[in-house]
């Protein structure tokens, strides 16, 4: 009998869905691979000691999952065995997934996590803040991964003058503990090291374990420099992450955060230089304006001298004036006391007269008259017309 592949794989798709047994199973595994699908769907291997299968836990089942899948947790997987055509592979369709007690590594995890919680290792008032402008970072990972790698391609692309200090340590396997330990506590001894990157590639929970290791943890949170930990990829999560000052999702990230954008800072310092040139001008220019102003309101001193020396030339021509006039009134008052001494007025209040004729004349000499002339003599007080009747 001649088939092909697709005619093939699509008889045994219906031969295992005709199989009562394998229609509704429930298969006890532990999860490794984890993968949460932003579409709702959920995509996990479910192993054991010697064997491991494909699950697929689609939106309209996984909707319905009561607690939180980890890498490492042990479950009870209810679903259907099917044949995805398209690979030729066969996996179990997951309706729903429950706990079948915890794996291994997952209780020791939550342990420990819980451990240091309760401590106060996780706590935010310890997280040591990062440096905006690092000039020396040091880094724990292995020598020969691609981490390091990334980290000094980031590093340097975003600043061309940082620098990078290795300390090269071993990520996995039994000594990974104490090698991690060893490489932290020599980065830290570093005065100029700003910030410590460790962490490692991505990998399965057993990779990463020892991220999770006790001593690990507790030497993260005795480091006096800020600590980023940069352990596999963004879903995975290791007690590392908690206990670090900063977690970044990948070790390029953790680069990124760790070092300033030296052109986009020096962007920014001419531009500010601008505005700053911009404001300093603005400035200049509206005070030399309001000085204009205010010296246009200003009389010259030359000026001002000026007009006052012609008002003291007025003052000093009118003192003259006045001083001269002063001088003329008093000689006028003396003239006219002498005038008024002199004066006919004053002879006659003396009880002296005056005798004229009668053309006004004065009578100085009685000779001068004759027996019947009319005269008239003027006393201090009115005038008497008499007639001659001797001129004796």
């Amino acid at each position: 009998m001649k088939v092909s592949v697709s005619q093939l794989n699509a008889y045994v798709k219906q031969s295992l869905a005709a199989d009562a047994i394998l229609s509704d199973i429930v298969v006890s595994g532990e999860i490794s691979g984890l993968k949460m699908h932003s579409s709702g769907h959920i995509y996990f291997t479910l192993k054991d000691e010697s064997a491991a299968i494909r699950c697929a836990f689609f939106k309209p089942h996984s909707l319905r999952l009561a607690i939180k899948l980890q890498d490492g947790m042990r479950v009870l997987a209810r679903g259907k065995v099917s044949l995805y055509e398209r690979d030729g592979q066969y996996q179990l369709n997951v309706f729903e997934v429950t706990a079948d007690g915890e794996g291994l590594l997952y209780q020791q995890f939550e342990k420990l996590k819980k451990q240091l919680l309760e401590e106060g290792l996780f706590d935010e008032q310890f997280k040591k803040p990062i440096p905006k402008f690092v000039k020396k970072i040091g880094v724990a990972t292995s020598p020969t991964g691609a981490v390091i790698r990334d980290i000094i391609n980031v590093s340097t692309r975003r600043c061309p003058n940082i620098s990078i200090v290795l300390a090269p340590v071993s990520v996995q396997g039994p000594d990974a503990p104490r090698s991690i330990c060893a490489g932290l506590d020599a980065l830290d001894k570093m005065d100029d090291v700003d910030v410590i990157i460790v962490g490692r590639g991505g990998g399965s929970m057993e990779d990463l374990w020892c991220f999770n290791d006790e001593s690990v943890a507790r030497k993260i949170f005795a480091c006096t420099k800020p600590v980023i930990s940069a352990v596999g990829h963004e879903t995975d999560f290791t007690i590392a992450d908690f206990v670090s000052d900063l977690r970044a999702p990948t070790p390029s990230a953790a680069a990124e955060l760790a070092v300033f954008d030296y052109y986009r800072v020096l962007g920014d310092i001419e531009h500010f230089s601008l505005a700053l040139g911009r404001q300093l001008e603005n400035a200049i220019s509206a005070n030399y304006l309001r000085l204009s102003k205010l010296s246009a309101k200003i009389e010259s001193p030359e000026n001002a001298l000026s007009g006052y020396e012609h008002k003291l030339e007025l003052l000093k021509q009118r003192l003259f004036e006045g001083a001269k006039r002063e001088d003329e009134e008093n000689k006028l008052s003396i003239f006219a006391g002498k005038l008024d001494a002199l004066s006919p007025l004053k002879v006659l209040e003396r009880g002296y007269s005056v005798t004229v004729d009668k053309d006004g004349r004065i009578i100085k000499d009685a000779s001068k008259t004759k027996k019947g002339d009319r005269i008239s003599v003027r006393v201090r007080k009115g005038i008497i017309n008499a007639e001659v009747l001797d001129n004796e």
